[in-house]
Protein backbone atom coordinates (compact mmCIF):
# COMPACT_ATOMS: atom_id res chain seq x y z
CA UNK A 1 0.00 0.00 0.00
CA UNK A 2 1.47 3.63 -1.09
CA UNK A 3 0.80 6.43 1.22
CA UNK A 4 1.84 9.95 0.06
CA UNK A 5 3.24 12.71 2.84
CA UNK A 6 1.87 15.27 1.45
CA UNK A 7 2.26 19.17 1.81
CA UNK A 8 0.06 19.35 4.33
CA UNK A 9 1.08 16.90 7.13
CA UNK A 10 5.08 18.23 6.48
CA UNK A 11 4.23 22.02 7.22
CA UNK A 12 2.00 20.18 10.61
CA UNK A 13 4.99 18.48 11.60
CA UNK A 14 6.87 22.08 11.40
CA UNK A 15 4.71 23.61 13.27
CA UNK A 16 4.26 20.65 16.32
CA UNK A 17 7.79 20.25 16.31
CA UNK A 18 9.21 23.90 16.02
CA UNK A 19 6.43 25.70 17.25
CA UNK A 20 6.41 28.28 14.62
CA UNK A 21 2.82 28.97 13.70
CA UNK A 22 0.93 27.36 10.54
CA UNK A 23 1.69 30.62 7.87
CA UNK A 24 5.38 30.74 8.72
CA UNK A 25 5.82 26.96 8.54
CA UNK A 26 4.13 27.27 4.97
CA UNK A 27 6.23 30.15 4.40
CA UNK A 28 9.35 27.92 5.34
CA UNK A 29 8.77 24.82 3.25
CA UNK A 30 7.93 27.34 0.58
CA UNK A 31 10.91 28.75 0.23
CA UNK A 32 13.10 25.40 0.89
CA UNK A 33 11.26 24.26 -2.12
CA UNK A 34 11.38 26.96 -4.45
CA UNK A 35 15.49 27.30 -3.67
CA UNK A 36 15.44 23.22 -4.75
CA UNK A 37 13.78 23.92 -7.95
CA UNK A 38 15.88 27.18 -8.73
CA UNK A 39 19.18 25.69 -8.07
CA UNK A 40 18.03 22.56 -9.93
CA UNK A 41 17.26 25.08 -12.73
CA UNK A 42 20.34 27.15 -12.74
CA UNK A 43 22.72 24.46 -11.99
CA UNK A 44 21.38 21.08 -12.79
CA UNK A 45 22.53 19.69 -9.81
CA UNK A 46 21.61 19.97 -5.98
CA UNK A 47 22.94 17.85 -3.25
CA UNK A 48 21.68 18.60 0.71
CA UNK A 49 24.44 17.02 3.08
CA UNK A 50 23.54 13.52 4.52
CA UNK A 51 20.42 13.46 2.33
CA UNK A 52 20.91 13.11 -1.26
CA UNK A 53 21.76 14.31 -4.78
CA UNK A 54 18.82 15.79 -7.18
CA UNK A 55 20.01 15.96 -10.68
CA UNK A 56 18.07 17.61 -13.78
CA UNK A 57 18.65 15.36 -16.82
CA UNK A 58 17.31 16.08 -20.75
CA UNK A 59 15.55 13.21 -22.23
CA UNK A 60 15.76 13.27 -25.77
CA UNK A 61 13.02 13.07 -27.66
CA UNK A 62 11.60 9.35 -28.54
CA UNK A 63 9.23 7.32 -30.58
CA UNK A 64 6.40 5.26 -27.77
CA UNK A 65 3.88 2.86 -28.42
CA UNK A 66 0.13 2.86 -26.77
CA UNK A 67 -0.02 -0.41 -25.14
CA UNK A 68 -3.80 -1.19 -25.85
CA UNK A 69 -4.07 0.86 -29.60
CA UNK A 70 -0.21 -0.19 -30.72
CA UNK A 71 -0.58 3.58 -32.04
CA UNK A 72 2.85 5.47 -32.69
CA UNK A 73 3.36 8.34 -31.35
CA UNK A 74 6.40 10.52 -30.76
CA UNK A 75 7.41 11.39 -26.85
CA UNK A 76 8.74 15.25 -26.55
CA UNK A 77 12.04 15.98 -25.71
CA UNK A 78 11.74 16.91 -21.56
CA UNK A 79 13.80 16.96 -18.47
CA UNK A 80 13.69 14.78 -15.44
CA UNK A 81 14.63 14.95 -12.51
CA UNK A 82 17.11 12.24 -10.51
CA UNK A 83 17.66 11.18 -6.77
CA UNK A 84 20.59 9.81 -5.37
CA UNK A 85 20.64 8.79 -1.33
CA UNK A 86 23.73 9.85 0.54
CA UNK A 87 25.02 6.82 2.26
CA UNK A 88 23.77 8.30 5.24
CA UNK A 89 20.69 8.52 4.15
CA UNK A 90 20.93 4.91 2.89
CA UNK A 91 21.97 3.85 6.45
CA UNK A 92 19.32 5.42 8.17
CA UNK A 93 16.73 3.77 6.38
CA UNK A 94 18.25 0.62 6.27
CA UNK A 95 18.46 1.07 10.46
CA UNK A 96 16.70 -2.12 12.32
CA UNK A 97 14.99 -0.92 15.06
CA UNK A 98 16.87 -2.16 17.81
CA UNK A 99 19.86 -0.60 16.18
CA UNK A 100 18.41 2.93 17.00
CA UNK A 101 19.35 3.36 20.61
Amino acid sequence: MRINLTKKELINTIYMQIGFSKRISENLLEDIMDTIVKNLKTNKQVKISKFGTFTLRNKKKRIGRNPKTKEKKIISERNVVLFKPSKDFKNLINLKENDET
